[in-house]
């Protein structure tokens, strides 16, 4: 079957819009034009808009869902697959805090004790789910699943006085570096103090540090559009500036 821009957009729960400006972009052509000037999308087309709405769904960008389906290699029924487990987490992070908040009900209602612990596992699940869905893919090729199941495994061991440390650290290394920025040397004090903190907020999150590794991550900072947004939303050039910062703390350069 062929659909019409407005007829796909209809099935699809999109806009025209959205569909012409794919179409600009290169992520989704219609397969022709016909004699009155409309796109004609086929079926290999409405298969390909589904998996780009899952990949929005789970939370990546444009660019990345671009390399990800005209990858040569790309094979959409093992993506199918993938999506199928990423849903299945996301459901069960989901279950977790839908459980914590019934639990927090009631005790606020004074029907059950809930142990400080409890209160954080729900949030731990989804801060972990979170970072499987936005970078999951790019750290798990750089650093392999044993080092980033670790990871995950230390966050939800993380007690409440840990958590209340890191979360922190965060708040002390956003105040440190926007300093450091205005003085533009990252070798200065206050670059080095920032790169410190950097590393003791990702020892909380690490199973093991090591410099290379560090240096690595600063790189990935700037390299990734979405970590150097991040860091640029405040300034632009902090990422770098982080990058630079963390490079000249480790000694390695990437």
């Amino acid at each position: 079957m062929e659909y019409t821009v407005q007829k796909l957009g209809r099935l699809a729960g999109i806009s025209t819009r959205t569909l012409r400006y794919y179409d600009e972009i290169d992520l989704l052509k219609p397969v022709r034009i016909n004699s009155s000037g409309y796109r004609i999308y086929g079926q290999a087309e409405v298969d390909r808009l589904q998996q780009i709405l899952f990949y929005r769904e789970l939370g990546l960008g444009l660019e990345r869902i671009k390399e990800i389906v005209t990858d040569p290699a790309f094979n959409g029924a093992q993506a199918l697959r993938d999506h199928r487990e990423q849903l299945l987490d996301k459901r069960k992070q989901l279950d977790l805090l839908i459980a914590n908040v019934e639990k927090t009900i009631a005790l606020s209602e004074g029907r059950i004790t809930m142990t400080d612990k409890e209160k954080f596992e729900g949030f731990k699940q989804k801060l972990i789910d979170d970072n499987e869905a936005k970078y999951g893919q790019e750290i798990r090729e750089k650093y392999g699943d044993e080092a980033v199941n670790k990871s995950n495994d230390k966050l939800r061991g993380m007690t409440q006085e840990q958590h209340e440390e890191v979360t922190r650290l965060a708040s002390e290394l956003k105040d440190t570096l926007a300093e450091a920025f205005k003085s533009g040397d990252p070798a200065g004090e206050l670059a080095q103090r920032a790169a410190d903190l950097h590393k003791r907020w990702l020892t909380y999150f690490w199973s093991e540090y090591s410099k290379e590794a560090h240096a690595g991550l600063a790189q990935m900072y700037v390299d990734d559009e979405r970590f150097r947004a991040h860091y640029d939303a405040d300034q632009p050039g902090t990422a770098e500036f982080l990058r630079d910062a963390i490079h000249i703390y480790t000694g390695v350069k990437k």
